[in-house]
């Protein structure tokens, strides 16, 4: 994510993490908040809630889960090639060694207190790891009907959801998938954007009003400018696997400077997802004023879309 001179908000305020994981490797249950967007493959994740309600679902590319902080859950990769995802954290703080790991608990629990909580023999836990079991090999899970654990009932509020279901926003630059908690309940402090540029076409200048963002390229490549008032601007230039941010409520664009479709994520601590288009807001404002900042046309202001245009073509 860079350091903290290159991007002090941002580090307050996420952590990232990319896995991948062999075929059939289960990451140990754990206690962590977390959005994940699929890059590769196919995973089983399970869950449970203070009512001991469950969860489980199968998750492809393109899919987001999201566990609320103190919610315990796994991961387990299903496809023979294994699986590749990123996990999104709201605490720039978020370190895998601080993790709430099932194994770690119980070897560092008496096994006469294990045997009187389970009210089992002490000789039932002689084969508990002594180191904590991060991500390890496990048997390949059967079908989920098959093996569906019902619990208290099923969770009030999905942990994952098909982001590529979604309709996206269609323009003729590139398409923009939005997922906050209008449509993703659970997912109370994280919003996202699938964001696809053609050729040519950019991410129009604009900024959001609420919190910083951040960012992750899927492919393609990109070259983003972000304007920091005072005179103050800074061009990066990004490709698949790069992280950028964008301080709150800086000014940006990001445009495709490659020869194939630009994919990326904006991801932002908050509920919902807001920016604000610079071109709404000169044709919003009354012309008269704007043509005293800029000192251009009427002409000119005539053809600002009044319609918000998330993509623009080049």
């Amino acid at each position: 994510m860079g350091t903290a001179d290159d991007s002090p908000r941002i580090a307050k305020c996420y952590g990232d993490c990319r896995r991948e994981y062999a075929p059939h490797a289960r990451r140990g249950s754990r206690d962590a908040l977390a959005q994940s967007g699929r890059v590769g493959g196919r995973a089983r994740i399970t869950a449970i809630d203070q009512d001991g309600r469950t969860f489980q679902d199968d998750v492809g590319e393109g899919d987001l889960w999201y566990f609320p902080a103190g919610i315990p859950h796994s991961i387990q990769g299903l496809e023979d090639d294994g699986c590749e995802f990123l996990l999104v954290f709201d605490d720039g703080n978020f370190s895998e060694e601080e993790t709430f790991l099932l194994s770690d608990w119980l070897a560092h629990t008496p096994k006469e207190v294990l045997a009187k909580n389970f009210r089992v023999p002490e000789s039932a836990f002689d084969r508990i790891p002594e180191k904590d079991l991060w991500i390890f090999q496990a048997p390949v899970p059967g079908p989920l009907a098959a093996v569906r654990v019902v619990g208290a009932g099923p969770v009030p509020n999905t942990f994952s959801h098909r982001m590529l279901a979604q309709e996206p926003i269609r323009m003729n630059g590139g398409t923009v998938r939005i997922t906050d908690s209008s449509l993703f309940k659970v997912s109370k402090t994280i919003a996202a954007a699938l964001v696809e540029v053609e050729p040519g076409g950019m991410r129009e200048l604009h900024w959001h009003p609420n919190v910083d963002e951040w960012q992750y390229y899927i492919s393609g490549q990109a070259r983003m400018t972000v304007f920091a008032s005072q005179n103050n601007a800074r061009t990066f230039n990004f490709q698949a696997g790069d992280v950028g941010s964008v301080p709150f409520p800086m000014g940006h664009y990001i445009e495709n400077i490659g020869t194939t479709t630009l994919r990326f994520l904006e991801i932002f601590r908050s509920d919902y997802f807001a920016d604000v288009s610079l071109a709404q807001w000169l044709a919003f404002t009354p012309h008269e004023l704007v043509r005293a900042h800029l000192n251009i046309d009427e002409s000119v202001l005539a053809k600002v879309p009044a319609s918000k245009t998330p993509v623009v073509a080049g």
